[in-house]
């Protein structure tokens, strides 16, 4: 029997177009669906006359792969996961690898590591991004877990990642446990702020600078360049210059309440679990939620009457340039997380491996990752990427426009979460000294929680006796 080179389960959209990925790079697939409905409309048209193979009971379908079995999981993170884990594991042998290839929470990935492991199986945990289209022409992907397994897999994964302009692949392995998943968790942390980011430049244009939707996207397909050249800049200008049948921008269309699936929610958990500054990104999956309150919002504005003023800024390359800056510290944070985790958990991730995934495939793809990249390589500081040497002359020459972009805004009424959480941060960290030793004191002043000296050395602590 002529047996397939790996096996997948779910086959939803993303299940379906990572399987004609892989098929198209000259492997045989088996599949699976718990719906025996959806196998068969998929083998009956987009995987008609492929190297695809369907199965329709778990026995015969891990029966159908190749030793040692490569079983890859595409389906609802959570539950869904383990159910199938011990569905596979009776069907399974010693030196079988089960992948994961859903958006699933690193500490469930830790967990499975170590359980699969005690069974004599392998487990990985693949971040995978790029939507629809990225897992069909070429994903970036995230994979850690047992590294035993990672020669089995690898051949077939650097083949179905994207390819960034130097050829190489949008894959690497990243560390064990859950780091894979990790690292996509804080890919879609980014992705948060990148988004909330260029609603809050769109809205400005067309509410402050009274900006038609044809030249706010003009706009950016101009400003598309450079630094901030990327694929959700490359998109914008698209749906800002989508129109209908009947001639309508179908953007206005759309209700002003944006989803989210819980990966934001995490990222943000993660970082005040380690204790990293994440304000930027927090502030991008907060506006999600308060999108959603439509009609308290509404009410909001029908009570204080609230009318936005015109803004004063004649030059729109302003409003680019200071994104320029919020996108650094946004990626600052992002990658601080990143690194923290690194140490806390002993992964030992390659931050500059990180950020070269990145580089085309996944959604936050742009070629300011080049930049990244370059820094973690080649500087080796423990700086913050704000604080580097590649990213210090632009946000110097830049840091005055972006205060004045964000004070037109707040003075005309306009709210711009992302780009003032952005500027604070900014603000914050170039701070010698902050108002945190009123807060200290009076944290001694009620709880006797101590404090240090600035004329002592780090580490040693004083308490006052604040009241006779």
């Amino acid at each position: 029997m002529d047996k397939s080179d790996i096996g997948l389960i779910g086959l939803a959209v993303m299940g379906e177009n990572l399987t004609l990925n892989i098929e198209s790079k000259g492997y045989k697939v088996s599949v699976y669906n718990r719906t025996k409905e959806v196998t068969e409309k998929f083998v009956g048209k987009r995987a008609k006359g492929k190297r695809i193979v369907p199965y329709y009971s778990l026995s015969e379908f891990t029966e159908s792969i190749n030793s040692p079995r490569k079983v890859m999981l595409m389906v609802k993170a959570g539950e869904a996961v383990d159910n199938i884990i011990e569905q596979l594991i009776p069907l399974l042998s010693s030196g079988d690898t089960i992948i994961d290839g859903g958006n699933s929470y690193y500490k469930d990935t830790d967990r499975r590591v170590k359980y699969l492991e005690s069974k004599g199986l392998y487990y990985i945990g693949a971040g995978i991004s790029g939507g629809e289209d990225g897992a069909l022409n070429g994903p970036a992907i995230m994979p850690g877990g047992s590294k035993e397994a990672w020669p089995q897999i690898e051949p077939i994964f650097m083949k179905i990642a994207a390819k960034a302009d130097d050829g190489i692949p949008c894959c690497a392995w990243m560390g064990p446990d859950g780091s894979g998943h990790f690292v996509k968790m804080v890919h879609n942390g980014i992705e948060y702020a990148d988004m909330q980011l260029i609603s809050e430049i769109y809205f400005m244009l067309k509410k402050l600078y009274r900006f038609s939707n044809d030249e706010i996207g003009k706009q950016f397909h101009l400003f598309n360049e450079g630094n901030i050249k990327s694929y959700l800049m490359e998109i914008t200008s698209e749906i800002l210059l989508h129109k209908n049948k009947e001639n309508e921008y179908i953007l206005d269309k759309i209700l002003d309440a944006a989803g989210q699936k819980g990966t934001g929610r995490w990222a943000v958990s993660s970082a005040m679990e380690l204790g990293v500054p994440f304000n930027i990104i927090a502030t991008a999956v907060f506006e999600r939620a308060l999108s959603s309150l439509v009609e308290l919002r509404e009410n909001g504005e029908y009570i204080y009457q609230r009318k936005l003023h015109r803004g004063y800024l004649e030059d729109v390359s302003e409003v680019f340039n200071a994104m320029y800056c919020c996108k650094v510290a946004a990626y600052s944070q992002g990658f601080e997380l990143i690194e923290k985790a690194s140490t806390e958990y002993v992964w030992n991730l390659d931050l500059g491996s990180v950020a070269r995934i990145w580089r085309n495939g996944c959604i936050i793809r742009s070629s300011f990752l080049e930049d990244i990249a370059d820094t973690y390589d080649n500087y080796k500081t423990r700086n913050t990427l704000l604080l580097s040497p590649l990213f210090v002359n632009e946000i110097d020459q830049n840091k005055d426009v972006w205060k004045e972009v964000v004070s037109d805004a707040l003075a005309a009424g306009l709210s711009l979460p992302v780009m003032s959480a952005a500027l604070n941060y900014f603000f914050s960290l170039t701070t010698k000294r902050s108002p945190a030793n009123l807060i200290q004191a009076q944290r001694d002043y009620f709880g006797a929680h101590t404090f240090e000296r600035v004329d002592k050395e780090r580490g040693e602590f004083f308490h006052e006796q604040w009241t006779k």
